[in-house]
């Protein structure tokens, strides 16, 4: 339960997950902004007009899914770590997301990591793909996951004896 724990319920991400013909069609944000607060760089940042804030500030942003393409910089501006990119588009079996990490040592391209979901729960492996690093902003991590979890994992876990 979200107010009690801080992980949103099912009924929470049905909410703000793009449906699934959307999903297959390439890569879409996924919006996890739960709360009302002022706050709107995603809106401001996204190139395309597909974030925005309804009113006030302080609403939860609304996203138009069919004007992403995925581009991520929504990712990198929002102090939430609220988003998050997916792409079920990517490959038969497997596919790409793109998430907020703010830790270091950064993970290497081709690592394999753990998969975390939002209670910081194994989920299964990732391999990191790119590390996406700009000055005074978010690094974005591109992973491979399976696509039975790609809606799950939120961050990643460096494995033992990968740390350098």
């Amino acid at each position: 339960m979200l107010t009690k724990d801080g992980i949103p319920s099912a009924e929470d991400l049905c909410g703000v997950t793009p449906h699934a013909g959307r999903l297959e069609q390439g890569p879409v944000a996924v919006i996890e902004c739960f709360q009302e607060i002022p706050c709107n760089p995603c809106a401001d940042a996204c190139p395309r007009g597909a974030i925005t804030m309804p009113g006030n500030i302080s609403a939860r942003p609304t996203f138009e899914e069919s004007k992403c393409n995925g581009c991520a910089i929504c990712v990198t501006r929002c102090p939430g770590l609220a988003i998050f990119i997916v792409d079920f588009s990517y490959s038969e079996s497997e596919a790409m997301l793109k998430i907020p990490y703010e830790f270091s040592p950064l993970p290497e391209v081709a690592e394999e990591v753990e998969a975390l979901d939002r209670a910081g729960k194994s989920a299964g492996c990732a391999r990191v793909l790119r590390v996406q690093q700009q000055a005074n902003k978010t690094t974005v991590l591109w992973l491979t996951v399976p696509k039975n979890i790609a809606l799950d994992v939120r961050n990643i876990r460096r494995k033992l004896g990968a740390i350098s």
